[in-house]
């Protein structure tokens, strides 16, 4: 029976108080940028209010401000963004600050340390370091906001079944594509879209580091974070005391070979769902493993033709069913309501939580309006890597994602394929892919989860050997997972944090 979308919505968003759903973009080259590193800025403290103008942050002791960066760093006396940036003071032996970021890429982080200080606040972590949220530019609070679509628009977008592979669909899909991108470079103008990359990124961090009077930072980062975190290391490995890399990318991969990677992660996740739904009768994927990807695609495929009908009065589009299918794998938390979906469709009756599950992956909130996270999320992976513009390339890339993840294929394999967004961006990539760097024995640490669905495991081994970290792995079925309630976890990364103590080798939890 389908939960309220109140009250599932809100449970979504309690599990993601720190990782923030999203899939993750290729990593970048910390030296692609040589702007040169004399700006300066001081914050700007007001209420919180500002930020948070529903109700307020209920830690009183946050503080909650901006700081001005340049549009373009080669023009520092020109336009500005401004950072938003949270801080909660620590309320015991202060070690030092604590710079948070959940991911996404466009998930904010000032909103995730305003959840954590609830969480933290009495804690060790709590006591001892300044909890610190950065918007990046474009991201969050931060203005000017990152926008690409309207309201309506991204409900539009989302009706798009976007599986027609013949040369006309493709044309069609590519055009869709198209005009998203347009609008981005429409709304926000070259320079500023040209300015959203990871690059720039960690040159704000450092100017709101030494805004806040730090000559180093300690970071967490979950998810593309953990990409944030490795190229700040690697420009600024100095100004790093101690740094943990949770749900972590590697930052060597291509583009298509990450986005391939983390098909095959998702369909490993659907496999593990697949198999627990199987033990309950009743299950919309029946009992037998070989025939669970084709029930799925009898369930969802007929949307392609015909929208399924929903209290809500935009029916469930196949995009939708997808996306909900997606965002339910985050997590074996959200399995219920993935089942409870895919027993409507199954049923005839409402499958409503899948589009509750595609409107919390895509940030709509009940009244019809988006945060811009996937507008940003789009826009800062495009600069982030050189994506292939050669049709062919993705024609091979649709043939090995068909491989990889047939749960997410629809059809045959026709011999065409639509390029990526990112093929078509109006502005170029700023930096490209490369390994990581270690900014010094000792100072990082990778958390990596077995079951990881949108940032492989093998990822994280992968960035622990560049950054020579020591590596966690924890067991299980989930995206991130510090703080988030395992002790075993908990306690290494407390214990490192505080007492710059690496966890043992080889640790498993």
């Amino acid at each position: 029976m389908p939960r309220s979308r109140a009250t599932m919505t809100a449970m979504l968003r309690a599990v993601r108080m720190i990782a923030a759903l999203a899939l993750i973009a290729t990593a970048l080259c910390p030296s692609a940028s040589a702007a040169p590193e004399a700006y300066t800025a001081a914050p700007v403290w007001g209420s919180c209010s500002e930020f948070f103008p529903v109700g307020p942050v209920r830690v009183p002791t946050a503080q909650c401000g901006t700081v001005a960066v340049p549009i373009d760093y080669a023009d520092p006396d020109g336009a500005k963004a401004q950072l938003a940036v949270i801080r909660i003071p620590a309320t015991g032996q202060r070690i030092g600050t604590l710079v948070v970021n959940p991911g996404g890429p466009g998930a904010s982080a000032v909103d995730t340390v305003a959840s954590m200080g609830l969480a933290l606040g009495g804690s060790e972590i709590g006591r001892a370091f300044d909890l610190v949220g950065i918007d990046p530019r474009g991201v969050g609070h931060s203005t000017p906001q990152l926008r690409c679509r309207t309201d309506a628009e991204f409900d539009a977008f989302r009706t798009e079944p976007m599986v027609d592979y013949s040369p006309g669909g493709v044309a069609h899909i590519e055009g869709v594509l198209q005009r998203f991108a347009d609008g981005c470079l429409n709304r926000m103008g070259p320079e500023f879209l040209a300015g959203v990359g990871t690059a720039t990124a960690v040159r704000d961090m450092d100017v709101v580091r030494e805004a806040l009077g730090e000559s180093q930072i300690n970071y967490l980062g979950f998810s593309y974070g953990t990409q944030l975190g490795a190229v700040y290391a690697a420009r600024y490995p100095d100004r790093v005391r101690a740094m943990v890399l949770d749900g972590a990318v590697d930052p060597g991969l291509a583009p298509i070979d990450e986005s391939l990677t983390q098909s095959a992660g998702f369909q490993r996740a659907f496999d593990r769902y697949a198999a627990d739904c199987a033990k309950s009768a009743g299950c919309p994927l029946g009992t037998d493993p070989a025939q669970f990807v084709a029930r799925f695609h009898q369930l969802v495929d007929p949307l392609v033709a015909r929208p399924a009908a929903t209290t809500d009065p935009r029916g469930l589009s196949y995009q939708d069913a997808i996306t909900g299918t997606v965002s339910g794998l985050y997590s074996p938390r959200f399995w219920p309501y993935l089942t409870s979906g895919l027993l409507g469709l199954q049923r005839g009756t409402d499958p409503g939580d899948l589009l509750v599950l595609a409107d919390d992956y895509q940030r709509r909130d009940r009244d019809g309006h988006y945060r811009n996270q996937q507008d940003a999320f789009t826009a800062i992976r495009c600069v982030d890597a050189d994506f292939p513009t050669d049709p062919h390339a993705w024609v091979e890339a649709d043939r090995r994602s068909r491989e990889a993840a047939p749960f997410l294929s629809y059809g045959q394999f026709t011999g065409f394929a639509p390029r990526d967004v990112c093929a078509l961006w109006p502005v170029p990539a700023t930096s490209v892919v490369a390994d990581a760097t270690s900014p010094g024995p000792g100072k990082v640490v990778v958390v990596s989860t077995t079951g990881d669905p949108a940032t492989p495991y093998e990822e994280g081994v992968e960035l622990a050997r560049q950054m020579d970290a020591r590596l966690i792995t924890f067991t299980g079925s989930q995206h991130t997972v510090v703080f988030n309630g395992d002790a075993c976890v908990d306690t290494a990364v407390v214990e490192f944090l505080l007492n710059a103590t690496p966890p043992a080798p080889g640790l498993r939890c």
